[in-house]
């Protein structure tokens, strides 16, 4: 969410609601338009009291959707790492092939889903290097303990980081379903032409701008916030960034080193197979 967009947005609202006041002011009653005004003022707390509550709940519920996937893409690029080191304790006819078939997972996460998810693209169900693993690890037979050991350890794994990207994925799918937009938007709108009522033009000019825009502001403010928890992949500020598997993938390069493994890749920078581009 951009701030100076929020603030102008959010200045905006409060702006016109102030100018809406001030124009049905002209016209009302002193003591406003109702004749009870401490009754109204009940009415008024207990419509404010239970768009408060359904507000909190859905702040809530989308922070629970932002945290998660946020949580998820650490983990996922954890278990990445994990199981690149799994690698070197399997056949040796599999362990550079997997390493790098890993890297490419890793790169396609960054350069391809992650800007996939931050247009509202739906990602795709399964990455395809997932898939060229799963190929890989079919043609290795384990024989020694250590070398079973790891490969029942590579599939625990994968569960763990299929699970983790699934966290990942479900925060771009928003939360925030469109009849629920309707309603938030609807008892905003009741709100508002209920505060217009209060319009007293025995009150002063500053105090009822106050009250109207302040509570718009607090209002326009929280929308605002859910509509960023229900879509934090984006790329301004507060939005989710693959920082956590970038830095897995710069590990992933000094040890390929490390363990002497300096055959290319079969992925570009993106994690975009060279076979499919050759091909294309």
């Amino acid at each position: 969410m951009n701030p100076a967009w929020a603030a102008l947005i959010t200045a905006a609202a409060a702006g016109t609601a102030v100018a809406a006041l001030l124009f049905v002011r002209r016209s009302a009653p002193e003591g406003s338009y109702f004749a009870d005004g401490d009754r109204a003022a009940g009415f008024f707390g207990v419509l404010a009291t239970g768009f408060s509550v359904l507000l909190g709940l859905i702040v809530f519920l989308a922070f629970t959707s932002y945290d998660q996937a946020r949580s998820g893409a650490a983990a996922e690029a954890l278990f990445v790492r994990q199981q690149f080191e799994t690698t070197q304790f399997l056949p040796t006819d599999v362990r550079p092939q997997l390493g790098d078939e890993l890297v490419c997972y890793g790169r396609s996460v960054v350069h391809r889903e992650w800007p996939a998810a931050e247009s509202g693209a739906q990602a795709d169900l399964v990455n395809p290097w997932t898939l060229a693993m799963f190929r890989t690890l079919k043609t290795t037979n384990p024989r020694t303990a250590a070398e079973q050991s790891a490969y029942d350890k590579w599939f625990d794994h994968t569960a763990d980081r299929e699970e983790a990207r699934r966290d990942r994925v479900h925060g771009a799918a928003g939360l925030i379903p469109g009849p629920l937009w309707m309603v938030l938007f609807f008892i905003t709108a009741a709100i508002f032409v209920f505060m217009l009522f209060f319009a007293d033009s025995g009150e002063r000019v500053v105090t009822q701008a106050m009250m109207i825009g302040t509570v718009v502001a607090v209002i326009t403010v929280t929308l605002l916030l859910i509509g960023f928890l229900s879509d934090p992949f984006r790329s301004g500020f507060g939005g989710l960034r693959p920082t956590a598997m970038e830095r897995t993938l710069r590990v992933l390069n000094e040890e390929r080193r490390a363990f002497g493994e300096s055959g290319a890749l079969p992925c570009d920078v993106n994690g975009t197979s060279l076979r499919l581009t050759r091909k294309g």
